[in-house]
C-alpha cells in the first residue's frame, strides 16, 4: 500500500519588519600616570623652592630616582620661577620710575629684567595719558600681558584679576573634585570674561579665580588643576576640599588661632575661645565657617587664620595682601611677593639705572669719562648721579635761543607769544626784540584788514556764514558781497521767493527710467521691479539670474524677471516651491512589485529579501529560496540526509526500530511478529515523510491525505496522532470509509518544527493492520 501524495496551496503575501542594529566602537580611556603625575609635582615644588632659596639654577641637585623625570621638572620650574621673579623686579623697577637695564648677575634672567621693565613702562605711560587699556597680541607674551597689567594697575603679570568673592553661577562653577573619580583636571571655565587677563598656553590658577569657594582652607594650584590642604591641627577629610579639627587638638590657641575679629565683635574684644568639649552642635565640623568656628555668648562665630581677614558675609576668609597693606617684614632691595595667608620676600639682583655692580656693590656710572654720553659738539658733559647731562660752552643774550648746535638765533616774538602786541597794534621783530606799531588802516563794507593790518581783503559771507540763502539755495561770494543760486534740481518762485524743488519724474514722464522713478529733494532714483536690478547707467533694468545664489535645492531655471525650481527623478517639489522631498515609492504603487519587502531610497527604492536562505532573482523584485543541499553549502554529516525547506535546510536521520529492516531511503517494513495480539498493534509498515510551509498559510488546511493503495470494497480506516500534537496544532478526520488526511486547525504564528506519529488503522476482511507514517513539518517564516 503507498501513501498519499501532499497537496496544497501557498499564498504569496507577507509583510515582514527588520530591524537594523547599530555597533558602536567603544574606544577604550587612555590609562592616567598617576605616579608620574605625582612625580612631576613634587619635583616642581622641589625646583621653585631652590630657585626662591639661591636665586639661581645652575647647581640644583637631582633626586636619584627616576632622574631624567625629576631632573627635568626641578631645572623647568626653577627657571620659570628665576624668570617671574627677575620679571616682577622689572615691573617694579618702572613703576618706580627707574631706567630699565639687563642685570649683570645674571645674564639670562636679566633679559626677563629688561623685558618686563620695558613692557610695564609702556602700560604706565598709556595709563598717564588716560588711554585705554588693551592687549597687544603682536607684542607676544609675557610683554603684552605685562604692559596690560601695569596699564591697568595690577601687581602681577601671570594671574587674571581676583573677584570680590560673587555667587558664581551654576554653569560657571567648576566641577568639585571629590566629585571625580579621575585625578585632578584643568577647571572648565564658560564665562570668558572671567579669564579677560589669561594668554593662550597660561596654566589657570583655580585658586586665584575661585578664591574661597574651592577649598575650606588652603588651596593650592597645580599643572593644569589644583589640591586642597588644611592648616596645622586640621586633618583634609575623604571629600578633597573640607577639614575638620584634630582629636587631639585642645583648645584654638597660638599664631595659626590669630584671626580677624567678626563684625559681631568689638575691635578691642579678645576672640572667646573654648574647649572642644564645650562646643556645641553649632561649631561641629566647623559649622558654617570656612576657616575657624568658636562659641560666643551661645552663638557660632567665624573666625579666620593668620593671614586672612573674615569677609563681609561673616563666614568666609581672604588673603591679606601684605605687600600692599605694609605688613610685610622685607628690607631694602627686597621685593615683597604676597602669597595666600603670608609673603615673601625676594632678593633684588640689579643694580639702579645708571649704576654698575662692583665688588658687590652698586656705583655711578661716569658718562662723561667713558665717553657714552649724547652732548654736541658745542656742549660740555657734566656727570651726575646715575645720570648725565649737557651744558652750553656759551651763553645767549635775552632775546636769543641756542639751537642743538649750539648757535645763537633771533627769537620772532610776534610769532612766538600769544599776544605780543594789543588790539589795533602790529607786532614787528626786531633783532633780540620786538616793536608794536599801531593799524591805521579802514575797510569799507564787505572788506576787513588781514592779520598784519597792512590791506583790506573781502570778507567771505558763505564761509563765515552771514549770508541770507534760504534752504535749497547755494551762497556764492562776490567781491564785497555774495548771490544766492537754486541748487540743481531746484528752480526759483517768485512767489514764495524760494526754491523749490523740481518733480523731474512728472516733467519727463517715462524717459528717465525703464521701470519705476522715484522723485528725490533736487533729484530723482531709478528702481527696478521684482526679479530686476538696476543697470550701471542708473537707469536700464537687466534680468537678475536668481539660480546663481541656489535658490533650489536641485535644479533651477531662470526665466525673464524670476525662476522656477524643479527637482530630480524620484524626487517632488515641496509646497514651499524651493526644496525637493523624496518620494517614497515603497508607499506608493511601486511597493506591491516587491514580494518581500521594498527599500526606499533617496530618489528610488530597492527590494529585499530576507538575509539568510534567500536571494533576489534576476527580475529584481521576487526572492527565491536558495537550494542548500544541491548547491552543498548545508553542514549535514554523512549518515544525515539533508531536507530543503524555504529559506533554510534540515539535517535527517532515518534509522528502523528493532525487528524492522530499511527497505528504502524512506521506509522501514517488519521483520515478523510473534503472536496475533502483536501483529495486529505494531505497524507493519514505517514511512518518513517531509512537508514545508509557510507561516502565512490559511487555515484550516489540509496537509496530508492517508490511505490504502488499492483500496477494495468493505475497507475501513482509523486515524490517529500518537505523538507530536501536544499543542493541538493537527488534528485528522476520514473523508470516507478508506480516506483520511491530517490538517492543520491553527495558525502557527512563528517558525517551528514538527514531528508527528500518524497512525492508521487499516480493517479489511475482519483483520486490523497497522502502518506509522512519520511527518516532519516545518513552518517557515513567509518570505514571498
Amino acid at each position: 500500500m503507498e501513501m498519499g501524495a501532499v497537496e496544497m496551496e501557498m499564498e504569496m503575501e507577507m509583510e515582514m519588519e527588520m530591524e537594523m542594529e547599530m555597533e558602536m566602537e567603544m574606544q577604550p580611556a587612555p590609562a592616567s600616570g598617576c605616579s608620574t603625575k605625582e612625580l612631576i609635582e613634587s619635583c616642581c615644588g622641589a625646583g621653585q623652592q631652590w630657585a626662591i632659596d639661591n636665586g639661581e639654577c645652575t647647581e640644583i641637585p637631582v633626586s636619584g630616582t627616576d632622574g631624567d623625570i625629576c631632573r627635568i621638572a626641578q631645572k623647568q620650574c626653577c627657571v620659570s620661577t628665576v624668570r617671574e621673579n627677575s620679571c616682577l623686579a622689572g615691573m617694579v623697577a618702572a613703576k618706580e620710575g627707574d631706567t630699565c637695564g639687563a642685570e649683570d648677575s645674571d645674564p639670562c634672567a636679566g633679559s626677563s629684567y629688561k623685558q618686563c621693565c620695558d613692557c610695564c613702562s609702556l602700560g604706565l605711560r598709556l595709563r598717564s595719558e588716560g588711554k585705554s587699556c588693551e592687549s597687544n597680541i603682536n607684542l607676544g607674551y609675557p610683554c603684552s600681558h605685562v604692559m596690560l597689567s601695569c596699564c591697568e594697575g595690577g601687581d602681577h603679570p601671570a594671574h587674571p584679576e581676583i573677584r570680590r568673592h560673587p555667587e558664581p553661577l551654576p554653569t560657571a562653577t567648576p566641577e568639585k573634585v571629590s566629585e571625580r573619580e579621575d585625578q585632578h583636571e584643568a577647571l572648565s571655565i564658560s564665562s570668558e570674561a572671567e579669564l579677560s587677563n589669561s594668554l593662550p598656553g597660561d596654566d589657570l590658577d583655580e585658586c586665584l579665580l575661585y578664591g574661597g569657594e574651592l577649598c575650606q582652607h588652603l588651596c593650592i594650584n597645580t599643572v593644569g588643576s589644583y589640591k586642597c590642604s588644611c592648616f596645622p591641627e586640621f586633618t583634609l577629610q575623604e571629600d578633597g576640599t573640607s577639614c575638620s579639627p584634630d582629636a587631639d587638638r585642645g583648645q584654638v590657641t597660638g599664631p595659626a588661632a590669630e584671626a580677624t575679629v567678626p563684625p559681631v565683635a568689638s575691635p578691642s574684644q579678645p576672640i572667646l575661645v573654648v574647649s572642644l568639649q564645650e562646643e556645641q552642635d553649632k561649631c561641629k565640623g566647623n559649622g558654617p565657617c570656612k576657616h575657624l568656628c568658636t562659641i560666643v555668648e551661645g552663638d557660632a562665630v567665624c573666625s579666620c587664620m593668620a593671614g586672612y581677614t573674615l569677609m563681609a558675609d561673616g563666614v568666609s576668609c581672604e588673603d591679606i595682601n601684605e605687600c600692599v597693606t605694609e605688613r610685610h617684614t622685607c628690607q631694602r632691595r627686597e621685593h615683597c611677593v604676597n602669597t595666600m595667608g603670608s609673603f615673601r620676600c625676594l632678593q633684588e639682583l640689579s643694580c639702579q639705572p645708571g649704576h654698575e655692580l662692583r665688588d658687590g656693590e652698586c656705583v655711578d656710572i661716569d658718562e662723561c669719562e667713558r665717553g657714552t654720553h649724547g652732548c654736541k659738539v658745542n656742549f660740555v658733559c657734566q656727570n651726575t648721579e646715575g645720570s648725565f647731562y649737557c651744558e652750553s660752552k656759551q651763553r645767549c643774550m635775552d632775546g636769543f635761543l641756542q639751537d642743538p648746535e649750539g648757535n645763537c638765533v633771533d627769537i620772532n616774538e610776534c610769532t612766538s607769544l600769544p599776544e605780543p602786541c594789543k588790539p589795533g597794534f602790529n607786532c614787528i621783530n626786531t633783532v633780540g626784540s620786538y616793536t608794536c606799531q599801531r593799524n591805521m588802516l579802514s575797510c569799507s563794507r564787505g572788506y576787513h584788514s588781514n592779520e598784519d593790518g597792512t590791506r583790506c581783503v573781502d570778507v567771505d559771507e558763505c564761509q563765515a556764514g552771514v549770508h541770507r540763502c534760504g534752504e535749497g539755495q547755494l551762497c556764492h561770494n562776490l567781491p564785497g558781497g555774495y548771490r544766492c543760486d537754486c541748487k540743481m534740481g531746484y528752480q526759483y518762485d517768485a512767489f514764495s521767493r524760494s526754491c523749490i524743488d523740481i518733480n523731474e519724474c512728472w516733467n519727463y514722464p517715462g524717459r528717465l527710467c525703464q521701470h519705476t522713478c522715484e522723485n528725490t529733494p533736487g533729484s530723482y532714483h531709478c528702481t527696478c521691479s521684482s526679479g530686476f536690478r538696476l543697470s550701471y547707467d542708473g537707469k536700464h533694468c537687466e534680468d537678475v539670474n536668481e539660480c546663481d545664489n541656489s535658490p533650489c535645492s536641485q535644479e533651477c531655471a531662470n526665466v525673464y524677471g524670476s525662476y522656477q525650481c524643479y527637482c530630480r527623478q524620484g524626487f517632488q517639489l515641496a509646497e514651499d516651491g524651493h526644496s525637493c522631498k523624496d518620494i517614497d515609492e515603497c508607499t506608493q504603487s511601486a511597493g506591491i512589485l516587491c514580494t518581500f519587502r521594498c527599500v526606499n531610497v533617496p530618489g528610488s527604492y530597492q527590494c529585499a529579501c530576507p538575509e539568510q536562505g534567500y536571494t533576489m532573482a534576476a527580475n529584481g523584485r521576487t526572492c527565491r529560496d536558495i537550494d542548500e543541499c544541491a548547491i552543498g553549502t548545508h553542514n549535514c554529516s554523512a549518515a544525515e540526509t539533508c531536507y530543503n525547506i524555504q529559506g533554510s535546510f534540515r539535517c535527517l536521520s532515518f534509522e528502523c526500530p528493532s525487528n524492522y529492516r530499511k527497505v528504502s531511503d524512506m521506509r522501514c517494513e517488519r521483520i515478523g511478529c510473534f503472536n496475533f495480539l502483536e501483529c495486529q498493534s505494531t505497524p507493519v509498515r514505517i514511512t518518513y515523510y517531509q512537508l514545508n510551509f509557510q507561516t502565512n498559510i490559511v487555515v484550516p488546511a489540509h496537509i496530508f491525505r492517508i490511505g490504502p493503495s488499492p483500496a477494495y470494497a468493505g475497507d475501513n480506516i482509523v486515524l490517529t496522532i500518537t505523538k507530536g500534537n501536544e499543542e493541538g496544532f493537527f488534528s485528522t478526520r476520514r473523508l470516507n470509509s478508506y480516506t483520511g488526511i491530517v490538517y492543520l486547525q491553527r495558525q502557527v504564528k512563528e517558525p517551528k518544527d514538527f514531528l508527528l506519529d500518524v497512525e492508521m488503522k487499516l480493517w479489511r476482511q475482519g483483520t486490523y493492520t497497522t502502518f506509522l507514517a512519520k511527518i516532519y513539518i516545518f513552518i517557515t517564516a513567509h518570505a514571498y
